[in-house]
């Protein structure tokens, strides 16, 4: 029971990151309609971003302390990501939105690959670690919680209140969601529909970045590569939990942790992706739209 209760709160620090990440998936599905393939490198880039943040505080400020240099790395990651998803935007998905479907999802893996690639160029293939920064255990009844698995899960918390306040109670909430029911009317109403999808994208960029910087507080590693598994499977959440419902996104990225660490503790290590796959199809030939998703409504 102890070994079960233990992987329960793996799997539940894992899926907060990727209810983090999937956040960026269903906020910009649900503006413009378009799956952002390109949000997975932008974590990664927000993973490096944290870990060359870090390198120049050690180099600077030696012995700053581990809970100023996070909030730092993790500001930095934010600003960093944000300008980055909106260049992207304007640059590759702007001109195209008007397009058929398919051409800014072709843009959106091209993107992903240039980012992969661009870190692999600039900072090198290898992979990449920096000192345990958070390294205090509490154990209880045989139990052991690390600090690093309670910020993830106090900031995965306070960032979706905080986001379902800005989408629901606020002017720029109600300006998105009039862009994703109708942009056309929106536009006519007076809302500033280009600079509302830039900001839904420099938004989700920060909590991509937010992610990035607690997965390398808590891994200690990074690679070029740490874009593609993590977005797939954040972008899996996102559907799992309902596209466009930003609890659902967090419910779903907590599901997908889950089962990945009991799989991983009680099975075969390597059919864990088959597990999470699979529970994704029954949950969409049952219900197409998700754990707390709505269903599409077409407009005439």
């Amino acid at each position: 029971m102890i070994y079960f209760i233990q992987q329960l709160i793996n799997g539940l620090t894992l899926g907060s990151i990727y209810g983090l990440i999937a956040i960026g998936y269903t906020m910009v599905y649900g503006i413009i309609g378009m799956i952002n393939f390109a949000h997975g490198d932008v974590f990664m880039l927000g993973i490096f971003a944290a870990l060359i943040v870090y390198l120049l505080l050690i180099s600077l400020f030696a012995g700053i302390p581990a809970a100023i240099a996070l909030f730092i790395m993790m500001v930095v990651a934010m600003l960093m990501t944000g300008l980055w998803n909106w260049v992207i935007e304007r640059i590759a998905y702007r001109p195209l939105r008007g397009s058929f479907r398919l051409a800014p999802l072709i843009t959106a893996i091209g993107m992903s690959i240039t980012l992969e690639n661009f870190i692999q160029v600039a900072q090198g293939p290898r992979t990449k670690s920096i000192p345990d920064l958070v390294k205090s255990l509490y154990t209880f009844d045989n139990i052991t919680i690390s600090l690093k698995q309670i910020i993830i899960a106090v900031v995965t918390m306070v960032l979706l209140a905080v986001f379902w306040y800005i989408v629901n109670k606020t002017p720029l909430g109600r300006a998105q969601r009039a862009t994703e029911q109708d942009r056309k009317m929106a536009a006519l109403l007076g809302i500033d529909v280009d600079r509302t999808i830039s900001i839904t994208f420099v938004m989700g960029a920060a909590l991509a970045a937010v992610a990035g910087t607690l997965y390398l507080m808590y891994y200690g590693s990074t690679t070029f590569m740490d874009g593609f598994i993590p977005g797939v499977k954040a972008f899996t959440a996102a559907v799992l939990g309902g596209i466009g419902s930003l609890p659902g996104a967090v419910i779903g990225g907590v599901l997908i942790g889950l089962i990945e660490s009991l799989w991983s503790a009680y099975f075969t290590l390597a059919y864990k992706d088959v597990a999470t796959f699979s529970l994704l199809a029954f949950v969409l030939i049952f219900k197409p739209t998700g754990l707390l998703g709505r269903p599409e409504v077409e407009k005439v």
